[in-house]
């Protein structure tokens, strides 16, 4: 089995779409939830709360060619995997179109204005406003395959539009493809356009927060008083590399990737199920062949809503049985569904090069019926560990647990 190791990293978010940036942001203590005039348009839509990614720009090299099969979703994964590549040493690399590259990525739904102008056809029995990108724009595969198109790989494409679990399972899918020998580097990841859609979707499910006049004190993970997630966007590549290859070229190590598990609940389709998450997190264990006293932090998924927190922190301490520390990312973000897990990982190995973690904002009274762990609450922490943990659940009841190595 061969060693994987992250040389390259970027990402497009609410907290910037640089990591310095990001990190200037975390210190701020303060989320990046806004009242969303855009939302008022819409009847019985409850919540106008979300998070929006803050200084991306599409390049201008960027021609109307290139761009005619992408929708916002596509151009943020397109340009993180460049900028990703570009850190890693790989940008225009020949080991890129030699069929020793792979792509690992996904997103929840593609584009959704693309399919609108299907639907369209549908209601109006008239074909018009298509044209030959409109398909790829919005098909679930379509940030993968822009990926590969802009960049000319012919190694393998794995789709991974898992919902929530899309960034997470695009990393461990690439993982997997290196470890066992198919590919030497993998552009791997998940990403999300925002969209009224799928703001509804969650606000008819009763999940989304209404603390529309509040914007800043949303959402709250792990709190008693939480009242539902906040949607984001944003993007998040990771470049996957087989080690013997990354030592000999001299690239920058950011971390290993020492195990991944995933599994799915077989129950119910949104409702969580923390026996199988525990036993997504005992796979990736295994996986990396450590002890759950190994684990320094854990990079929480934490949405706000209240069975989600209840079945991941209770599954989380059956696992460690101890007081881990631990934080959620989405109460500065909001949840950006399908890069979470990739923006997650990234943050999160940035952390730990740093020896320091962000807090769980809003965090004021943990609940009670939540899992006995070491809430990183109010401020950040210093933590010195070379083992963390980041683990994402979706729809569907897709689990993921990931595991990180400083090297």
């Amino acid at each position: 089995m061969k060693r994987v190791v992250v040389t390259g990293m970027a990402l497009a978010s609410p907290l910037g779409c640089d990591i310095n940036t990001v990190f200037e942001n975390l210190l701020k203590y303060e989320n990046c939830v806004e009242y969303d005039k855009n939302l008022d348009q819409y009847e019985r839509l409850n919540t106008r709360l979300s998070a929006h990614v803050k200084g991306f720009e599409t390049p201008s090299t960027y021609t109307r060619k290139v761009m005619r099969t992408m929708g916002p979703v596509s151009v943020m994964s397109v340009r993180t995997a460049e900028q990703a590549l570009e850190d890693a040493g790989l940008l225009g690399d020949e080991i890129i179109t030699n069929g020793q590259c792979g792509v690992s990525y996904g997103t929840s739904s593609g584009s959704l204005d693309a399919l609108i102008d299907f639907y369209g056809m549908q209601i109006d029995k008239v074909v018009r406003g298509l044209n030959s990108g409109s398909y790829v724009k919005m098909m679930p595969h379509t940030t993968a395959v822009n990926i590969s198109l802009y960049f000319k790989t012919i190694g393998r494409l794995i789709s991974t539009s898992t919902a929530c679990t899309s960034g997470s399972m695009g990393i461990g899918y690439a993982y997997e493809a290196i470890k066992n020998g198919y590919e030497t580097v993998m552009i791997s990841g998940g990403a999300e356009e925002m969209h009224a859609t799928e703001i509804a979707i969650f606000d008819t499910l009763y999940a989304t927060s209404l603390k529309n006049d509040t914007p800043k004190l949303s959402p709250k993970p792990f709190d008693k008083n939480r009242d539902g997630l906040v949607i984001g966007e944003g993007a998040g590549t990771l470049i996957l590399e087989e080690y013997e290859h990354a030592k000999k070229r001299g690239a920058k190590i950011y971390a290993e990737v020492l195990g991944f598990g995933t599994n799915t609940d077989g129950t119910h389709i949104t409702n969580p199920n923390k026996d199988t998450m525990k036993n997504a997190l005992e796979l990736a264990l295994k996986d990396a062949g450590i002890s759950p006293d190994d684990i320094g932090y854990v990079s929480a998924h934490g949405t706000g809503t209240i069975a989600g927190d209840l079945a991941e922190s209770n599954a989380t301490e059956a696992i460690f049985k101890r007081k881990v520390p631990i934080s959620s990312l989405k109460s500065y973000t909001g949840h950006t569904l399908g890069a979470c897990g990739s923006i997650e990982a990234i943050i999160a190995i940035e952390m730990m090069r740093r020896n320091w973690y962000h807090p769980t904002l809003n965090l004021n009274e943990v609940d009670p019926e939540c899992g006995k762990l070491d809430y990183i609450q109010n401020e950040g922490r210093e933590i010195k560990t070379n083992l963390i943990m980041s683990n994402n659940f979706a729809f569907g009841g897709i689990n993921t647990s990931l595991i990180f190595k400083l090297i």
